[in-house]
């Protein structure tokens, strides 16, 4: 159903196709944001959230790309240091906040959590600790894992590590 790239993330709501992860979760949030906005009301905080959610969509997969994907040790310690920066980059925008838009679990959590699933497998391959590199990021997580729609939803990091391990196996890089 979806037109352009014949793949998921689709969407189909009253018979139309709504494609691509964050579009798909800010037309959620626009049809039925009457339940738990996950957009800031205001416009300048909203157009923020959007900023945050369109680095992390760029960013973060040509990182973690580098970094997992990679046969050689030295692009993967260039790669982990990359990432850390960029996620030190992030967590300055945490701050002191529960989530990033503020008290409420938002847009800018949506996009990033799904990552936090896959911490152990960058350590591992990156050879750091994110408890020692971003505590703060490390904490919203856990904060997130107490909900039970990210909760049910996120993978075991173990496992994902494993599958990560087999892939790349299967790829010929191990």
């Amino acid at each position: 159903m979806n037109p352009v790239h014949k793949r998921i993330p689709v969407l189909i709501h009253n018979g139309k196709p709504i494609c691509e992860s964050m579009i798909i979760v800010e037309y959620i949030d626009e049809v039925w944001n009457d339940r738990s906005p996950l957009l800031p009301s205001d416009v300048q905080e909203r157009t923020r959230a959007r900023f945050w959610v369109h680095l992390i969509d760029k960013k973060i997969y040509s990182l973690i790309r580098r970094l997992v994907w990679s046969p050689s040790s030295d692009n993967k310690k260039a790669a982990a240091e990359d990432l850390i920066e960029f996620f030190k980059v992030i967590e300055g925008e945490l701050g002191n906040k529960p989530y990033f838009g503020g008290e409420g679990f938002g847009f800018v959590d949506v996009a990033l959590v799904p990552f936090y699933g896959y911490f152990h497998t960058y350590e591992t391959f990156g050879n750091f600790r994110f408890a020692r590199e971003c505590p703060k990021l490390v904490e919203w997580g856990k904060r997130c894992l107490q909900k039970e729609s990210v909760s049910k939803n996120l993978p075991d990091p173990y496992k994902a590590y494993e599958f990560v391990v087999e892939n790349r196996k299967k790829l010929g890089i191990e």
